[in-house]
């Protein structure tokens, strides 16, 4: 039994090192050389302020920038310790109370946008953390925006689109808007005046 024990634990033993250290150390390490910005979460710094990540969707409820999509992750929302749907089914009563009440908010806050609401404007994404929205999301909130930005609906139609993702390797996704950079162009280019 000795006899197999010792090569059973030898083996054990460099195996550990080789994939528990070796291998992790070195993927860290390589993609900390060729990767730095995606390997530290693609954080977004302005001024040496994170203004947040390129990946976590935020909360945007001031009416003076684009609107998120709604989150179901935690409790308040946008949090990316409690990433997930709200599991609820198309039957579910309390999401088409929840989807119902997100519609009549963004229909109050929008008043000049009379067309169908886009479904990511009224719905959770899976993870709840989505940050991007549709550009016919983006394009429902121009008008409010402009109003309070003072900005033309042209201007904010022509950042909407500079920001506007297109499909990835030209086939996958849908063209998205990451509603962080574009919302942190907008103080850029259109500051509010206090």
């Amino acid at each position: 039994m000795l006899a197999q024990l010792v090569p059973a634990l030898r083996i054990t033993l460099i195996l550990t090192v080789l994939t528990g250290l070796i291998y992790p150390g070195s993927v860290t390490l390589l993609c900390q050389w060729l990767f730095p910005t995606q390997a530290n979460g693609s954080l977004v710094v302005i001024n040496g302020r994170i203004a947040g990540s390129r990946l976590i969707g935020q909360s945007f409820t001031q009416p003076e920038y684009f609107h998120s999509r709604p989150s179901a992750a935690g409790s308040e929302g946008y949090d990316a310790s409690s990433s997930s749907g709200s599991n609820l089914g198309p039957t579910s009563r309390q999401l088409a109370d929840r989807v119902k009440g997100t519609v009549e908010r963004i229909r109050r806050e929008n008043p000049a946008y009379t067309g169908p609401l886009p479904a990511d404007l009224a719905t959770a994404s899976a993870s709840g953390l989505d940050p991007h929205i549709s550009p016919a999301s983006a394009e429902a909130q121009i008008a409010r925006i402009a109003r309070y930005r003072g900005a033309t609906v042209e201007e904010l139609k022509f950042l909407v689109g500079r920001y506007t993702e297109a499909r990835t390797l030209g086939f996958l996704g849908e063209p998205r808007v990451n509603v962080l950079l574009l919302n942190l162009e907008l103080d850029r280019k259109f500051p509010l005046k206090r």
